[in-house]
């Protein structure tokens, strides 16, 4: 019941054949909120419960095993459940935890969607019950539990690493925030987390004019050279950025964006406008990495609207 409830919520990514519309309405939204979640819960325990009615009766030498209460196995897949939820919280782009009252986007980037120290972390984990076989085997105790006690150390260590992380991911913001860039001060600043090192962090700063992308590291002694930043100017005031943000494609994806950057381009008989997502690096492939395109006639009337997949786009 555990891992089916944990594994469940990721359903949502079949929206993925639907195009980036349908993927950035959907995905991350009923499955991944707590209304959606509640729900959820109950329908896998239901499930679980009608199948456990079907399974013969459960008897050893010493007991009888109670029938499988819809109480507790709520219960059960209400935690894989809202584990599943708090891990994307912490990872990747967040969740639509409040769907569908409220469509605000909650979550805190401090792992990669595939941390490979998380992964190691799980690894120990697992092989932890033998280890701690061995080691009674070894002294001759009979003692059972190492799988409670290897479960209770994993987490611990699970949640000393989250806490590294955020904190860590503290220290590159105020470093990003303590410098001036090409000589503007930053208004704002965001870090995401690398796969490889909980150190190793990618950038983003906001200023008047720029926005500026940064590699760095966080921790003691941390540095980094603002002359050695990618810039990418914000574009002038138009009629055209006016109109082409005014759609509500456009308006969608702002309330999904964390650090949006149009661009203006001319086109014929008009203009096309693309916005992205500077928390997404270039080339990033992932189906998280939408962008949405406007097309306007030379008179700012908008002739085509779509959100897309970056990976999707034209060189």
């Amino acid at each position: 019941m555990l891992v089916a409830s944990g594994v469940f919520p990721d359903l949502d990514y079949v929206s993925y054949v639907g195009g980036a519309s349908a993927f950035l309405r959907l995905h991350r939204a009923a499955f991944h909120s707590l209304a959606g979640g509640a729900v959820l819960a109950c329908v896998i325990a239901g499930a679980f419960c009608a199948l456990d009615k079907k399974l013969p009766v459960k008897v050893d030498a010493r007991r009888r095993f109670a029938a499988l209460t819809f109480r507790a196995a709520a219960a059960v897949c209400a935690i894989g459940i809202l584990g599943h939820i708090l891990l994307d919280m912490a990872s990747g782009v967040g969740v639509q935890l409040l769907w569908p009252f409220y469509t605000r986007w909650f979550g805190l980037p401090l792992t990669a969607d595939l941390d490979l120290w998380m992964m190691g972390l799980l690894a120990v984990g697992l092989l932890l019950p033998l280890l701690f076989k061995l080691v009674n085997e070894e002294v001759g105790e009979r003692k059972t539990g190492s799988g409670r006690r290897s479960a209770a150390i994993t987490l611990a260590l699970l949640v000393a690493y989250l806490g590294a992380r955020a904190s860590f991911r503290a220290q590159a913001i105020n470093l990003l925030l303590s410098r001036e860039y090409r000589g503007e001060i930053p208004l704002a600043a965001g870090a995401f987390p690398a796969s490889a090192s909980p150190f190793a962090w990618r950038g983003v700063v906001v200023t008047d004019n720029t926005i500026e992308e940064v590699e760095g590291t966080a921790g003691a002694g941390a540095e980094f050279d603002t002359e050695r930043t990618l810039t990418h100017y914000k574009p002038a005031d138009s009629e055209a950025l006016d109109a082409a943000e005014s759609t509500a494609p456009a308006r969608r994806f702002l309330r999904y964006a964390k650090f949006p950057l149009a661009s203006v381009g001319p086109r014929e008989a008009g203009y096309r406008v693309e916005i992205r997502d500077l928390r997404f690096a270039s080339g990033d492939t992932g189906a998280d990495n939408i962008v949405v395109r406007i097309d306007l006639d030379s008179g700012a009337r908008v002739t085509g609207q779509r959100l897309l997949f970056a990976s999707s786009l034209n060189p």
